[in-house]
């Protein structure tokens, strides 16, 4: 019973400590969910001692009394079964139906033989802001990214009599982001800027793991895409972003595209992205505030193949990657009013699909957990 009560009672005990002695005021709905990257811009700080609802009115950090912001997120998402565009596929159906992209390379099955059942991501992303100027915004964050995918391995070259089970498992840092904000409307509490982001590949393409063969070997590969923990390219970021904090209700939009400028070393890049977000908020007092809030994600395939990415299975072939996918997301902000917790925001975000309509047969997406702090320097 007691670990049934740990995490509840961990946030109830959040929320009385951020709530009390509010009289200072900092403003929770100021800031979009934890999810929204770059959904604020900082501010220089010149309102420190404005309180209640006009420091509300002075939007998106305007009680900010500092250039500088540093911030954590812990992202953790799973994946479970797998699909081809709307509909569900058993892992039968997959070693007997679909064909196998390198059947005509040598100990290559005319079938799929080994099949994803399961997989968990963890992410740590740390992230540093800078003000130079009043409408430009700088940001940097680098990451380490944590993947296990479990498997189930088939016998032969046909049929559905199961070998057995394995997991591959890979760690390491993953892509890092520039990213500058640019504001070009502000009044208010309402702004609307652009988010020019670039990827630089700081992350490995070249994990390697043990896996199970159809013929019960065990040997040691490069793992599938989907594995790996960097792109291996340049990539682009454009976006946009609209926020209206002006009253109780709040709400803000954006759009994002990750766009990879030509291929890797390994003769392929990721395919081009675009997501829309929206969202909206109410904050019944200054120190907290809920939101409710609609992803769409559209991926392209992957472009060009890797060598030495060979196996019998989905995810070692670039066509099996992309897709679109609706998720609905619900967040709570919090932030401390004064003493050692002035001014620390809390955020989380609990994250569930809507539609998926993927390149398959893939891993059909599950839950997702974001928990983010953030604080001025």
């Amino acid at each position: 019973m007691k670990n049934y009560l740990a995490a509840p009672t961990a946030a109830l005990f959040v929320l009385i400590i951020f709530q009390a002695a509010n009289a200072q005021q900092y403003i929770a709905s100021n800031h979009a969910p934890i999810g929204v990257m770059g959904g604020h811009t900082h501010q220089m700080g010149n309102h420190a001692d404005q309180m209640g609802d006009h420091a509300h009115q002075m939007g998106a950090h305007a009680h900010q009394t500092s250039e500088w912001m540093v911030s954590y997120r812990y992202m953790r998402m799973g994946m479970e079964g797998n699909r081809v565009g709307t509909s569900g596929i058993s892992s039968d159906a997959i070693v007997t139906n679909i064909a196998n992209r390198f059947f005509e390379m040598p100990m290559q099955p005319p079938t799929l033989r080994v099949v994803p059942t399961s997989m968990t991501m963890g992410m740590h992303m740390l992230g540093v802001m800078y003000m130079p100027r009043d409408w430009l915004t700088l940001m940097v964050m680098g990451m380490h990214v944590t993947k296990k995918m479990d498997h189930v391995t088939y016998m032969g070259p046909t049929g559905t009599t199961p070998r057995g089970n394995f997991t591959t498992k890979s760690s390491s840092f993953g892509d890092s982001e520039l990213t500058s904000l640019v504001r070009v409307f502000s009044k208010e509490a309402q702004q609307f800027y652009f988010n020019l982001g670039f990827v630089l590949p700081t992350g490995s393409n070249l994990k390697t793991g043990t896996v199970l063969t159809p013929t019960g070997a065990t040997p040691n590969l490069r793992l599938p895409y989907a594995m790996q923990n960097g792109g291996g390219t340049y990539n682009l970021k454009p976006g946009a972003t609209y926020i209206d904090t002006s009253g109780e209700l709040y709400w803000g939009a954006q759009y994002l595209a990750d766009i990879p400028l030509g291929k890797n070393t390994q003769s392929y890049s990721l395919g081009n992205a675009h997501m829309i977000s929206a969202w909206l908020g109410y904050s019944p007092a200054p120190w907290v505030s809920g939101s409710l809030r609609l992803v769409g994600n559209t991926r392209a395939s992957i472009k060009g193949i890797d060598p030495d990415i060979v196996a019998p299975v989905q995810t070692a072939d670039p066509s099996n990657y992309g897709g679109e996918q609706l998720d609905f997301l619900l967040g709570i902000n919090l932030i401390g009013q004064e003493g050692v917790l002035r001014e620390h925001r809390l955020g989380f975000e609990l994250g569930l699909p809507l539609h998926q309509d993927l390149n398959g047969p893939q891993m059909a997406r599950g839950w997702s957990l974001m928990i983010g702090w953030q604080k001025s320097l």
